[in-house]
């Protein structure tokens, strides 16, 4: 049996093997590493205070987690491989109801950005950063 999600560590280590797998994706990682850059550790650590809010209700991320991806470049099929990456590694390392949210939280913000990305593309609306 597997640990569930349970400290800020367990999500630095999801966060960090999600990430390095999107760096290393033939499909995502151009369009990660091209915005991203040499940010990376700066990504990183935003994302770590985004899920500790978001799993352990520890309110340590502030801001509005959509803007930066308004004008990527993506679709539907990069939002459902991210998905399938995302679920894939928290299935690997860990099980339980924190998981589980992970991978429902994941699901949901990949659908609510697809369709709004959609939305913004298709009406050539510049989004309210």
């Amino acid at each position: 049996m597997k640990p569930d999600i349970q400290h800020l560590d367990d999500i630095k280590i999801l966060v960090d093997k999600f990430y390095d797998r999107i760096q290393r994706d033939e499909l995502l990682g151009p369009i990660f590493n091209g915005i991203i850059q040499n940010r990376w550790p700066e990504h990183l650590e935003k994302m770590y205070r985004f899920w500790q809010t978001v799993l352990l209700e520890e309110h340590t991320y502030y801001g509005s987690p959509f803007p930066p991806h308004a004008k990527m470049p993506i679709n539907k099929t990069h939002f459902d491989h991210w998905i399938g990456l995302f679920s894939k590694t928290v299935d690997e390392l860990y099980e339980g109801e924190k998981a589980e949210k992970a991978k429902w939280q994941g699901e949901r913000m990949a659908s609510m950005f697809q369709f709004k990305i959609a939305y913004y593309q298709e009406n050539n609306f510049k989004p309210l950063t």
